[in-house]
């Protein structure tokens, strides 16, 4: 399997032919990724980067968990089983001449390897069903360490986009794949002017003319998401101490820790200077957003855990909402939890959007 270099476009491209019939289906657990590289690189500055990128904690959580498991693997140890797994990170620089870094470079052709040569600037390609179907591949490549290592120290937030927008889609793929709880929508979209997909195992647990919540309760988790809505005043709607105060407004309205006792609601935790409340402007499926993401807890201190929430403004109807994701989990790794909040959460849909199922 080779990388074949185009000339037009500059890039490299994993030669895997358009059928994937024939290929399995790739291997392995959500958040993992295999990281292919010569042994001594792995032990050294380079991999010390790489695990820098892929291996920083994941914000928002109570306890320590990465953003992705990696697994390192030793170019002289790879194998068919490691080449099906569903994230694959090959690592290559032009100045290792071992047999790992060998193996490596016989994915790249000639004409790949005199591009890296030539163009410093370019350090990164992706592909698609290379060796499994539903697998997704990144490359890696410089002249030497210091190159490569200096491009993933200031682009590398490229790579753990990547990942994790195809963890999502995935996500998505498998969540909705048995369908969905289609009355939750037609009440989103009748009374609330917006969609939500709400996967199978989700129930509607409580809704008001501004709110709608939705639970799945396991044994291990319980998984909860809300929409709140209000008139949109102005862009101090979206700054965070406002959207602090609206979320702790509407938790402290509509969510409690014992459904009988309305003394005992959820906040926003702002204590805790190790795990701060963040609020980053995102792109939110064509659309300005604020990303809000932190702990919550009981104002009893009874229970907490993470939460993730969407501050959007659909200016035609004037509504500004709220959409959030949190989870109760105690002792349990939450990451993939999270993960999942966050992609129902971004089925969301507004205004027209919620009627044509279009994007902006």
């Amino acid at each position: 399997m080779k990388i074949l270099y185009i000339v037009v476009a500059m890039a490299l491209w994993a030669a895997c032919g358009s059928d994937t019939k024939n290929l399995s289906t790739a291997k392995g657990h959500s958040g993992e990724v295999y990281v292919v590289i010569d042994s001594a690189q792995s032990k050294g500055p380079l991999g010390h980067v790489v695990d820098s990128i892929l291996g920083a904690e994941m914000p928002g959580l109570p306890r320590k968990e990465s953003q992705f498991k990696i697994r390192w693997v030793d170019a002289r140890r790879l194998n068919y089983v490691i080449k099906e797994q569903r994230n694959l990170v090959y690592v290559l620089t032009l100045d290792q001449q071992t047999p790992g870094a060998t193996i490596i470079k016989r994915l790249f052709t000639p004409e790949s390897i005199t591009m890296i040569k030539s163009d410093p600037s370019k350090f990164m390609m992706t592909a698609s069903d290379v060796f499994a179907r539903g697998q997704e591949v990144a490359y890696l490549f410089g002249t030497d360490e210091t190159t490569l290592a200096s491009n993933l120290r200031s682009q590398g937030s490229r790579l753990v986009s990547y990942f994790n927008q195809k963890e999502r889609d995935r996500l998505t793929r498998s969540l909705f794949k048995s369908g969905m709880v289609t009355g939750v929508s037609q009440i989103l979209e009748k009374e609330f002017n917006c969609t939500l997909q709400v996967p199978f195992g989700y129930k509607l647990a409580d809704k008001s003319d501004e709110f709608l919540w939705i639970r799945q309760i396991n044994p291990r988790d319980d998984k909860d998401i809300f929409i709140s809505r209000k008139p949109y005043v102005s862009q101090l709607d979206f700054k965070k101490e406002n959207l602090i105060h609206f979320r702790d407004q509407v938790c402290k309205k509509y969510l409690f820790e014992d459904p009988d006792d309305p003394t005992t609601y959820l906040l926003t935790e702002t204590t805790i200077p190790f795990v701060p409340v963040t609020a980053d402007t995102v792109n939110f499926n064509g659309r300005f957003a604020i990303q809000l993401r932190g702990l919550w807890r009981t104002n009893t201190l009874g229970m907490g855990g993470p939460f993730l929430g969407f501050a959007i403004v659909d200016e035609p109807s004037g509504q500004f909402y709220y959409i959030e994701g949190f989870t109760i989990s105690p002792g349990k790794a939450q990451r993939e939890i999270m993960r999942e909040l966050e992609t129902i959460l971004y089925t969301f849909k507004a205004g027209t959007e919620a009627i044509t199922g279009k994007t902006r």
